[in-house]
């Protein structure tokens, strides 16, 4: 029998926000290889970059401690699964997907915290 133990998160630890115009935030998901996916939860749309796994990040990642460098983030009330992007800089419009993580407890505690802090615009 093997023994499966659940060990969630405990801490997140956000070293920079962000705060930007949803057009920007899509954007950014943009690649050569084609468009990466944004997040969103309880009314945040949003994008994070995580820390390289040094052996420091990885102990506070084993005592459930995660490190996020950024979040860059947008207030967007509504989900859509599919944002469209038209970029007149290329002359081509691009769709950028959303995946919905309100099931995460992470996501919605973040969320929280973020609507939290004052509109920087």
């Amino acid at each position: 029998m093997v023994k499966i133990t659940y060990s969630p998160i405990t801490e997140l630890i956000v070293h920079e926000t962000i705060e930007v115009d949803k057009e920007d935030l899509l954007r950014e998901r943009v690649t050569p290889a084609g468009t990466m996916p944004l997040y969103w939860c309880s009314g945040i749309l949003f994008s994070f970059s995580s820390l390289p796994m040094t052996d420091e990040v990885v102990k506070d990642y084993l005592k459930g401690k995660i490190h996020w460098l950024e979040i860059h983030f947008a207030r967007e009330s509504k989900y859509e699964a599919v944002l469209p992007l038209s970029e007149e800089e290329y002359k081509t419009s691009m769709n950028v997907r959303v995946i919905d993580t309100s099931r995460s407890e992470l996501h919605r505690e973040l969320a929280k915290w973020l609507k939290s802090i004052p509109e920087r615009r």
